[in-house]
């Protein structure tokens, strides 16, 4: 009988223990912390979303082989979704069920983040700073949403606001990816030209992943537009300058900083001589870099035999700031205590020249505005600092 009722004791003592500890977060181990990312590795933005992936596996890396975070490594759980929203749905959904991914970072596409984010924050799962400067990634405040790249509508309205009144466009235009992407870029460039007494004399659109943009571009030159502003990633940017040049049309045109990119320049050649763009930060050239710069250059190249470039540096940065928030939360890790960290944290300006990110209780968008640049003798040369 004494020997049931110790056990019994024994039994009640680790239940009571077990109910004091917090549980564990999904996707943290004794081991190990398991981030998520929803890319396109595969599709008409792979261009982009394998540098991303690249440059956040170097930062991980790094932070692995100084000990982890708080003796966690950091293990990035990658699915391929090629810019498909469906795909997006089901990529996600393993990401929060088999991988029990802790944290998303960096899901690259409007489409795919608009179908994605709300399994992700349904499952109480952090969405950071995806590749969608789309206001629905950081409003209404939701304690698990963070931004840090500025919405498409502030920067192209400031940017569009500034080349009209610098250079006294009279027919603005609008080409445009036809969904949440071009509509979000249409509103900024609708506002700007608004609030200037004028207005879209015309605009044309194109579907996702679309390669020939010739009756796009003859609409556009019909209607003598003298400023084309293009809601376009690096292949379409490039397909809209190139069919232009080719029938003589050398009209200007202005793109969102889903176009910013050296492969603009490396897969247009001249076609893309004197493109506008928006840069969020500025591309990682060899030549001229600091010496910091220089460096991370060189450990890139040896780690993944390629050039980096800006879309690189976001990928490693995003991760950097991901490892610099779970340093600071501490070793018990929850969603809830890095969002409350990450509220509190405030990143200077640094070696790739990114801007200044701060985020708050009230405000989960740690930046919002943008820089113009130039391609000029075949890459970006940035030409005005950052736009009201």
């Amino acid at each position: 009988m004494n020997a049931l009722r110790r056990l019994a004791l024994a039994l009640a003592s680790s239940l009571s223990l077990a109910c004091a500890l917090p549980a564990a977060a999904a996707g943290v181990s004794a081991d190990e912390i398991v981030v998520g990312t929803v890319s396109d590795l595969s599709g008409p933005i792979a261009m982009l979303g394998v540098p991303v992936r690249d440059g956040m596996l170097m930062r991980f890396d790094e932070a692995n082989a100084a000990g982890g975070v708080h003796g966690r490594r950091i293990r990035l759980a990658v699915e391929d979704a090629g810019y498909d929203p469906k795909r997006a749905v089901l990529a996600a959904r393993k990401l929060v069920q088999h991988d029990q991914a802790f944290a998303f970072i960096a899901n690259m596409g409007t489409p795919v983040v608009m179908a994605s984010m709300p399994i992700i924050v349904d499952a109480g799962r952090l969405h950071l700073f995806p590749f969608s400067p789309h206001r629905a990634t950081y409003e209404p405040l939701h304690p698990l949403k963070f931004q840090n790249f500025a919405p498409y509508q502030d920067y192209m309205e400031a940017a569009t606001r500034h080349m009209v009144r610098e250079r006294g466009y009279q027919r603005s235009c609008l080409l445009y990816q036809d969904d949440d992407y071009g509509l979000e870029v249409m509103k900024g460039v609708e506002k700007a030209l608004a609030g200037l007494g004028s207005e879209l004399v015309e605009r044309t659109s194109y579907k996702r992943g679309a390669t020939d943009l010739s009756s796009q571009v003859a609409r556009l030159r019909a209607a003598r537009c003298d400023l084309v502003v293009l809601a376009t990633v690096v292949r379409e940017t490039v397909a809209a300058m190139s069919e232009a040049r080719k029938i003589g049309w050398n009209v200007d045109m202005l793109v969102t900083a889903s176009g910013y990119s050296a492969q603009t320049h490396e897969l247009g050649g001249a076609a893309v001589e004197g493109l506008y763009g928006v840069s969020v930060l500025p591309h990682p050239y060899a030549e001229g870099a600091n010496s910091q710069l220089a460096a991370w250059i060189e450990r890139y190249r040896a780690r993944f035999k390629a050039e980096p470039n800006v879309w690189s540096v976001m990928g490693y940065t995003l991760a950097d700031l991901f490892v610099r928030t779970a340093e600071a939360t501490g070793r018990e890790l929850t969603p809830e205590r890095f969002a409350r960290t990450l509220e509190g944290m405030a990143f200077t300006r640094d070696y790739f020249g990114s801007p200044a990110y701060r985020f708050s209780a009230d405000d989960h968008l740690g930046n919002r505005k943008g820089r113009l640049a130039q391609i000029r003798s075949g890459r970006w040369e940035l030409i005005t600092d950052y736009l009201d």
